[in-house]
């Protein structure tokens, strides 16, 4: 059993930043890859970014390319997604997920999940 929480989400003007963070419970987090989609009301569930669980490799979606920035922590079990100079298109809820498989790049690679956390970006 892998239990995934999310924090750090919330209200921010556009050209903000804000970093989110994933609590994961498990024995063996070193063994999982890690993460980051999000879905805007009335839309799919999108990837965002992921990191192996080395760390070393970490893909983006195009459309934060160079403005969020995936990092994990083995030694405390915890994967964070550092957002910047954020858009109105950037809100959504953002779901943290581990996955056994790479690459993690569709919603059906992932499997556990966060119950999510809110992102709501402001004019």
């Amino acid at each position: 059993q892998v239990q995934l929480e999310e924090s750090g989400g919330g209200l921010v003007q556009a050209g903000g930043s804000l970093r989110l963070s994933c609590s994961v419970s498990v024995r063996t987090f070193s063994e999982y890859n890690m993460g980051w989609f999000r879905q805007a009301p009335g839309k799919e569930r999108e990837f965002v970014a992921a990191v192996d669980w080395t760390g070393g490799r970490t893909p983006y979606a195009d459309s934060v390319k160079g403005r969020f920035t995936i990092s994990r922590d083995n030694a405390r079990n915890t994967v964070d997604l550092q957002m910047n100079s954020l858009k109105l298109e950037d809100t959504a809820v953002y779901y943290c997920g581990a996955a056994g498989v790479w690459p993690v790049a569709q919603s059906w690679d992932v499997d556990w999940w966060g119950k999510g956390t809110l992102v709501t970006v402001s004019s």
